[in-house]
């Protein structure tokens, strides 16, 4: 049974405890205080009660406070706390003034805004739902220094092991640094909380300014190397510590963040030039730095090599009691790589946030019988995405040189070669014929199969009818599609229906993939040393485990462009396709995007779907505009800060455009 790392509960003590610590947010809380002993949490109390010491004069009771620098983990798995969710081009979902409200779609829409803003991860408010959908990063970072601070003191917690005291502090430091790189993301150059600021300190002590991008990239990977040294390479205590911080995690978020750093948002970016702090010192160092590279292809064969010798691997399918074809074994191996609890694949697992609601959110009805509140299919892949997976052949569907999917509208009956993945004598797209695994793998459509456990023999396989009238339509009053794709991905293929409902097998978030790890490598030596033996061989492993031929075998034999894998500036491409493909949908395009510097032309292009209030063949498949998005660059590449945060501290800077 995995760790339960619980949430705390934050109350509002007293407005006097507002402060501009940092010059963050208003209601920072500061001390925590040990509840009674079955409590498994530890709750905010104001300042003026002695609590810190009593924190850590015991094991058991340093031990909540762990858990509490846990506790704030983002929710990856919670539509409504993922930003990368829906703030990009990946997936849609009804009005928002339907079945739910998630900010993150109104910045897809443009709409983000700097009083009150979206996501207000600065602050830690704002997410919508209800009072605990607070975003209190700096919180935690504020925790993760207390606990480092009082666990390195050895009269503290005199009832541990030292081996184990500096597990513990290791740990920490890898989520105090994880939280900072979270902010990163969001914000581009933030205050740095090497330690805690004094809550009585002097103004000028609490008006905190942010750092250059750069040293706080230094601070992280300084940290994540001190606890990646510590840490253990593998949980042995499956019972009580999954979920807990490992070597190779840490190393993993090292090579995420140095590539972030290397790529170009922040490695020579120009439009930044004039982006300093109050002090007139650049935030962005402008020139380009390709050892920045090097250093992100160093820590990701670190990082394999970590995950590896931990025993991690790409999932196969280990098969199952009914005989299942090859085709689908290949699907079940692309979805289960994400979905099965704790599977070779999984290098991080967040325990503090578990895929139940997500699955109902994505799955399709699939009998008649089958009640839309059950099988939700609000989460809704776009059109694109379809359209950027790649043929059967391997290359993209634009490229290939033996098939045709020019005229998308066009239909054409499934034949026996397809009936694994579309209903037999179905009629459907032509996008939706002649498609790589992951595509099917991934995608639900008019028509196309959905295999899971509770139907046994292939031969008693679920399809999905999405037109208007159709039970998996889009009829419903709040639970309904509006691209007429399904996300089949995120859910579990335990998934069952009774009478009584529907029944989800709920899994930890896996915040990072072996797969993701091997994206990075190939990504980082490319932009080092352009296409190389290498190169191709993690971009296979990936390819041969979804069913395909190598990068150089099928651009050669079916791409119009053959030589594209052979020069550097083609194989990124093929690279970044690569990544948008075997990542769709877990909360990786919209950051990549981000740091490619190319949301400015992804993100400006209109979201289609199929009409999905057609009720027959001629009136459903017709290519539908339901939004045009709009980005604007510099601005939209960074979340606004809060007007609040400004005026509170007068060493803060505006990010560029707002």
């Amino acid at each position: 049974m995995e760790i339960r790392l619980e949430k705390n509960k934050i109350k509002s003590i007293s407005k006097k405890l507002k402060t501009r610590f940092n010059g963050l947010a208003l209601g920072m809380l500061s001390m925590l205080a040990l509840q009674s002993c079955e409590d498994n949490f530890l709750d905010v109390v104001p300042d003026n009660i002695a609590t810190i010491d009593q924190a850590f004069n015991l094991r058991n009771e340093a031990e909540k406070y762990l858990f509490t620098c846990y506790s704030y983990m983002p929710r990856s798995a919670d539509m409504h706390h993922n930003p990368a969710m829906l703030a990009g081009d990946e997936l849609w979902i009804p009005d928002q003034r339907q079945a739910y409200t998630v900010y993150s779609l109104d910045i897809a829409m443009g709409l983000q805004r700097v009083s009150n803003p979206y996501f207000n991860a600065w602050d830690g408010y704002y997410q919508g739902g209800g009072p605990n959908d607070s975003y209190p990063l700096f919180d935690g970072i504020r925790h993760c220094n207390i606990f480092i601070e009082n666990m390195q003191n050895p009269d503290q917690v005199p009832d541990i092991t030292a081996s184990e005291r500096e597990r513990w502090i290791a740990e920490v430091k890898v989520l105090k640094a994880y939280y900072h790189f979270y902010l990163m993301r969001m914000y581009g150059p933030i205050p740095i909380m090497r330690e805690n600021v004094a809550i009585d300190a002097p103004s000028e002590a609490l008006n905190v300014a942010r750092e250059p991008f750069d040293d706080g990239i230094d601070y992280i990977v300084s940290l994540l190397d001190e606890a990646a040294a510590v840490l253990p390479p593998v949980i042995t205590d499956i019972n009580t510590e999954l979920g807990r911080i490992t070597a190779p995690i840490a190393r993993g978020i090292k090579a995420k963040v140095l590539l972030t750093a290397a790529s170009p948002l922040y490695n020579g970016n120009t439009d930044l030039a004039s982006f300093v702090n109050a002090e007139g010192t650049p935030l962005i160092n402008t020139q380009y730095d390709e050892n920045k590279w090097q250093l992100a292809a160093d820590a990701a064969l670190e990082a394999i090599e970590a995950a590896e010798g931990a025993g991690n691997s790409l999932y196969e399918f280990p098969g199952s009691a009914f005989a299942l074809s090859d085709t689908t074994e290949t699907k079940l191996s692309i979805r289960n790589a994400v979905t099965e609890r704790w599977n070779s694949e999984i290098v991080w697992g967040n325990t503090q946030s578990r895929a139940t609601d997500i699955q109902r959110q994505s799955m399709s009805p699939l009998t008649a019988e089958h009640g839309h509140r059950d099988a939700e299919k609000v989460l809704s892949p776009t059109l694109e995405m379809a359209q950027m997976f790649y043929s059967s052949n391997g290359v993209p569907i634009n490229e290939d040189n033996t098939l045709d999917f020019t005229d998308i509208e066009e239909l054409r009956e499934a034949g026996q070669d397809d009936r694994f993945n579309i209903q037999l004598g179905y009629e459907t797209s032509i996008l939706n014929f002649n498609r790589e695994p992951r595509f099917y793998a991934d995608l639900g459509f008019d028509g196309s199969i959905w295999y899971k456990y509770d139907a046994g023999s292939e031969d008693t396989r679920f399809h999905i009818e999405g037109k208007y009238t159709d039970y998996a339509g889009s009829n419903h009053a709040f639970y309904f599609n509006v691209t007429g794709y399904y996300l089949k991905k995120l859910v579990n293929w335990n998934q069952s229906f009774s009478s009584s409902g529907a029944t989800y097998r709920s899994y930890a978030w896996p915040e990072m993939r072996l797969a993701d790890l091997y994206l990075m490598y190939a990504e980082a030596l490319n932009e080092v040393s352009g296409p190389s033996a290498t190169v191709y061989d993690y971009l296979d492993r990936i390819r041969t485990r979804a069913g395909l031929e190598g990068v150089q075998e099928s651009w050669q034999n079916y791409s119009v462009n053959p030589e594209k894998p052979n020069t550097q500036t083609g194989l990124r491409e093929i690279i970044h396709r690569e990544r948008n493909i075997e990542l769709a949908f877990e909360g990786h395009r919209y950051w990549d995007l981000l740091r490619w510097k190319t949301a400015v032309q992804e993100l400006n292009e209109p979201i289609f779907g199929w009409n999905v209030y057609g009720d027959d063949d001629i009136s459903y498949y017709q290519v539908t505009t339901l939004f045009q998005q709009r980005f604007v660059a510099p601005r939209d590449y960074f979340w606004p800060m809060a007007e609040n945060a400004l005026l509170q501290n007068s060493n803060l800077v505006q990010n560029p455009g707002w």
